[in-house]
């Protein structure tokens, strides 16, 4: 595996999520860790809350997510951290149910919403997840932040030595962030370079669908497009890592690779008797 730093530099700092998402890593990176391989460049094409980019630290790396509001947290984390916090610590100020509401409701009207500056998006997206019911994040179909208030006594909105490591590292290694279609990510890679791929998950029953990261889904069509793109890879001798829902049409649709069964516990469902262990697959082609 790579080292993530060498004899003379810093020793790293841990860091953490900054964000907590819907299917998050955090609980089966003691299964991950050790399948991955040596590389030059870590590609994450849905990265999501970045559970295992942020454990591994890459040297080089290349991100993408398809949600934007994602994204623009890690560009502000990187480029004005300490502007993020100075928000986030005015939110933190007024953190109520009915600020919560206040600061949800932005969205809904986007003459407002587009005269947020980034900093003040990303600071707007942080709170509600921090503060949400859950943590969850959630829009509708019309894009909107849509989870309720969560009540928490104490909740943790600004995780300032978290930021300011997260904004060292991103500012130190050579990490390209983007945002869009996961395909235009995996475009031009070369040999040596590792891809983990953490789609949205192939929903194991009708009413376990959660499509909210974006406002578009990601259902069986798409499924089997994203296992054409692990094709590629595997033809451009590319080394991949896949984690999805166990389920019948998965380890069918990958039954040409490596699939490993891991136990993964879901504590975010609404429902309290739909949380609770569930078996995820890992696909590999080395």
């Amino acid at each position: 595996m790579t080292s993530s730093h060498t004899a003379g530099e810093a020793v790293r700092q841990e860091l953490a999520p900054i964000l907590k998402w819907v299917g998050g890593k955090r609980q089966l990176l003691d299964f991950i860790r050790p399948l991955i391989p040596e590389h030059t460049t870590y590609c994450e094409p849905f990265v999501g809350g970045g559970a295992v980019f942020f454990d591994l630290q890459p040297k080089k790396a290349v991100i993408n997510d398809f949600n934007p509001e994602l994204i623009n947290v890690y560009q502000t984390v990187k480029d004005q951290p300490e502007e993020l916090i100075a928000l986030l610590s005015e939110h933190r100020e007024h953190n109520c149910q009915e600020y919560f509401y206040q600061i949800r409701a932005l969205d809904r009207e986007p003459e407002k919403y587009q005269a947020l500056t980034a900093a003040e998006r990303a600071a707007r997206i942080i709170y509600l997840n921090k503060t949400c019911y859950n943590g969850l994040f959630r829009v509708n179909s019309a894009g909107q932040f849509n989870a309720p208030w969560g009540r928490y006594k104490n909740p943790n909105i600004v995780p300032e030595d978290n930021i300011r490591a997260m904004s060292r590292y991103l500012n130190k290694s050579k990490t390209v962030i983007r945002c869009g279609d996961y395909r235009e990510a995996l475009k031009g890679l070369r040999k040596g370079t590792f891809v983990y791929l953490d789609p949205p998950y192939m929903p194991i029953s009708s009413s376990s669908s959660f499509t909210g990261y974006t406002a578009s889904g990601f259902g069986q069509a798409e499924q089997i497009e994203l296992k054409r793109q692990c094709d590629l890879l595997n033809k451009k001798g590319i080394k991949f890592l896949l984690s999805n829902s166990c389920c019948d049409f998965i380890e069918e649709l990958y039954s040409g690779y490596k699939i490993e069964r891991v136990p993964a516990k879901r504590a975010i469902n609404a429902r309290a008797d739909r949380r609770g262990a569930v078996d995820e697959v890992l696909v590999r082609n080395f």
